[in-house]
């Protein structure tokens, strides 16, 4: 089972993915559509039309990495279009691929301090 570490960004290519890319087409995708740094150690997210495939491309240190799941009945739920990319937390990315709708899901909020007193 692939588990995201807490702290890391994750990135989720709204929209279609051609599957058939693979670790240089997808950096490219990385870099030149979403305007994002491949190398920056952020998992990026992409899914096919038919939704019942992901795949995942980090940089690890000294060279990418790429995960790939099938899903051989159901579909993953996808968020809608609306913009390019979608940041969430690796929580989320945990529920994505355990099947729940993220658009459903709504936890806490995340509170942000600048001082104590």
């Amino acid at each position: 089972m692939f588990t995201p570490s807490s702290g890391i960004k994750v990135y989720l290519a709204i929209g279609n993915t051609d599957m058939r890319k693979a670790i240089n087409g997808l950096s490219i995708l990385v870099e030149s559509s979403l305007s994002l740094d491949p190398f920056s150690g952020s998992l990026f997210v992409f899914t096919n039309r038919r939704r019942n495939i992901l795949k995942i491309l980090y940089w690890d240190r000294n060279g990418f990495c790429l995960w790939q799941k099938r899903l051989e009945k159901h579909r993953f739920r996808w968020p809608e279009p609306g913009c390019k990319v979608l940041e969430i937390e690796g929580q989320e990315l945990f529920f994505l691929l355990e099947g729940f709708d993220l658009s459903r899901i709504q936890g806490h909020k995340r509170l942000s301090y600048t001082a104590i007193a």
